[in-house]
C-alpha cells in the first residue's frame, strides 16, 4: 500500500544551481578523492571506490564549496575541506551499513555484502584518517576543530541511535537529538568551515552553521517519511527498511503516540520484538496515514527548512545564496 504525502503544486526545485556554481571546484574535489583512496592494500580502493562511485549527489562537499563562495573565499583550502567532508560522510555510511545489517546502499549492494563487515569498518577508518590528513594540510585550526568535533558528535549520535533502537517509548525531542548528532552535525560543519576559511565574522559563521544544521534535520526527516511513502529510486534502498530493521523514526514516534492500545501493541510486536508477519508493513503504512504521521513529519521538515533559509538573511543576494536557498527547497521536495 503506497502512501502519498500531499503537496501544493509548485515548480519542482532542483540542485542544478549549486551544481553549476561549484562545478569547477567539484572537479578538483573528485580528483582529490580519487587520489586519496589509493593504497598498496588492494581492498581499500576497491571498497572505497564501490561506494564513492555509486551515484551519491555529494551534496555535503558542494555545500562546503558553496558557503566558501558565499564568504568570498578565493584560496584552495575549500577543496581539501570539501573532500574531507565527503570522506567523513562515506566512512559513516560504511559503518552504518554494518551496524544496521543493510543489504543495499544507493541502489547497489552494500560494501559489507561484497567484502564483509570487517573490511567495511576498516576502510571507513582509513577514509576518516585521510579526511583528517587533508584537514591538517589546510592549516586552519578553527576548521580542523569544527570538523574533528563533528566526527565526535556524529559517533555520539550513532551510539545514541543504537541505544534508542527498538524503543517505542522514544520521544520526539529524544529522536531530534539523535538526528542532530547523527545527520545534521556534518551538514552544519560542512557549511561552517566555508566562512571560517573565508575569515568572515562570527555572526556569519554561526549563520552558515545554523543553515547547515537545520537543512540536515529537514533532510533526515524527509528520509524518514520516504522510507514509508517513497520509492526505491529515491531512497537507494528498499522501501520499508527502517520498519524491518526496527528503527524508531519520527513517523513511528507520532503514530505510536496518537494510536490506541491495540495499535501500540502492534508497533511493540513489530519493532521491539522483531516479530514481523506478512502484511505488517502495509498495516504500518495504513496507521501512519491514518494518524497523519508522514504528512506531519514532512511539515516539520518544511519548518526546519524555513529556519535554514532564514539563517542566510545576513548575506547579500547573489548566485551562491540563491543556490543554497534552492538546496533547501530541493531537499524538502524529495518527499513528493
Amino acid at each position: 500500500m503506497a502512501v502519498v504525502v500531499p503537496f501544493d503544486p509548485v515548480a519542482e526545485p532542483s540542485i542544478e544551481g549549486i551544481i553549476e556554481l561549484v562545478r569547477s571546484g567539484m572537479e578538483d574535489v573528485n580528483a582529490l578523492i580519487l587520489s586519496r583512496t589509493g593504497s598498496d592494500v588492494a581492498m581499500i580502493p576497491e571498497v572505497a571506490t564501490h561506494l564513492i562511485s555509486s551515484g551519491g549527489k555529494r551534496l555535503r562537499p558542494m555545500l562546503t564549496l558553496a558557503t566558501a563562495r558565499l564568504a568570498g573565499y578565493e584560496g584552495e583550502g575549500d577543496v581539501k575541506l570539501a573532500a574531507s567532508v565527503e570522506f567523513m560522510h562515506t566512512a559513516t555510511l560504511l559503518h552504518d551499513d554494518v551496524v544496521d545489517d543493510s543489504e543495499m546502499r544507493r541502489g547497489k549492494l552494500a560494501a559489507r555484502m561484497l567484502w564483509g563487515n570487517e573490511a567495511s569498518v576498516l576502510v571507513g577508518d582509513f577514509l576518516l584518517g585521510q579526511a583528517f590528513r587533508m584537514m591538517v594540510e589546510v592549516g586552519n585550526m578553527r576548521a580542523l576543530d569544527i570538523l574533528s568535533t563533528a566526527a565526535v558528535v556524529i559517533a555520539e549520535g550513532e551510539v545514541a541511535q543504537l541505544a534508542a533502537a527498538k524503543n517505542t517509548a522514544t520521544t520526539e525531542d529524544e529522536y531530534l537529538a539523535v538526528i542532530r548528532g547523527k545527520t545534521a552535525e556534518l551538514f552544519a560543519a560542512a557549511c561552517e568551515v566555508g566562512p571560517v576559511i573565508g575569515q568572515r565574522t562570527k555572526a556569519e559563521q554561526s549563520a552558515c552553521r545554523s543553515y547547515g544544521m537545520n537543512l540536515g534535520i529537514a533532510f533526515q526527516l524527509v528520509d524518514d517519511a520516504l522510507d514509508y511513502g517513497g520509492s526505491r529510486a529515491k531512497l537507494g534502498k528498499n522501501v520499508g527498511d527502517d520498519f524491518r530493521e526496527g528503527k524508531i523514526t519520527l513517523p513511528i514516534v507520532l503514530a505510536f503516540r496518537r494510536g490506541n492500545d491495540e495499535e501500540r501493541s502492534f508497533w511493540r510486536r513489530c519493532l521491539e520484538e522483531g516479530e514481523i508477519r506478512d502484511g505488517d508493513l502495509e498495516h504500518a503504512m495504513e496507521l501512519l496515514s491514518r494518524h497523519r504521521a508522514l504528512a506531519d513529519t514532512v511539515d516539520r521538515a518544511r519548518h526546519y527548512g524555513a529556519i535554514a533559509k532564514d539563517a542566510l538573511g545576513l548575506f547579500a543576494d547573489g548566485a551562491a545564496k540563491r543556490a543554497l536557498l534552492e538546496v533547501v527547497d530541493f531537499c524538502v521536495a524529495r518527499a513528493r
